[in-house]
């Protein structure tokens, strides 16, 4: 039976939540309140054009040190090149600001060893004027 390496490493992701955030985003960790991580069940978002269903992979609500104010950590694993991981993280990011209301901290794991490249870490709409506005500013690393 082949193992199933997804399921895995969100484990580990749950299990060692703050200790990864640590070690990756040690700026956020300044801020969060380590004993308030709270993992939401599955968010699901049904894409309406094709109907396909999307799962984000690990989402958290997580409070401020100090202060009551939440917001949500998303953690997406990767583990092959995707050309368009960029605009399904900008997605996600917006659907779960609009379903529950607080700020997304978003952050992408990426465990593919090629290509080689740098994955983009902003998501952009450019217009024929050749003009470019930002849809969001959406760190995805």
């Amino acid at each position: 039976m082949p193992i199933d390496h997804d399921r895995l490493f969100k484990e580990l992701l749950t299990i060692f939540f703050t200790d990864f955030i640590a070690l990756f985003r040690p700026e956020l960790h300044t801020w969060l309140a380590p004993d308030s991580v709270v993992f939401l069940d599955k968010e699901i978002f049904t894409d309406i054009l094709d109907g396909d269903r999307h799962e984000a992979d690990l989402v958290a609500t997580v409070r401020c040190k100090g202060e009551a104010a939440c917001f949500l950590v998303h953690i997406e694993t990767q583990a092959k090149r995707q050309p368009d991981f960029a605009r399904r993280m900008f997605k996600y990011f917006a659907r779960l600001h609009e379903k529950h209301g607080l700020p997304v901290y978003p952050i992408a794991v990426l465990s593919y060893d090629t290509p080689s490249t740098p994955e983009p870490d902003r998501y952009s709409v450019a217009f024929p004027t050749g003009r470019c506005w930002r849809s969001a500013s959406v760190p995805c690393n």
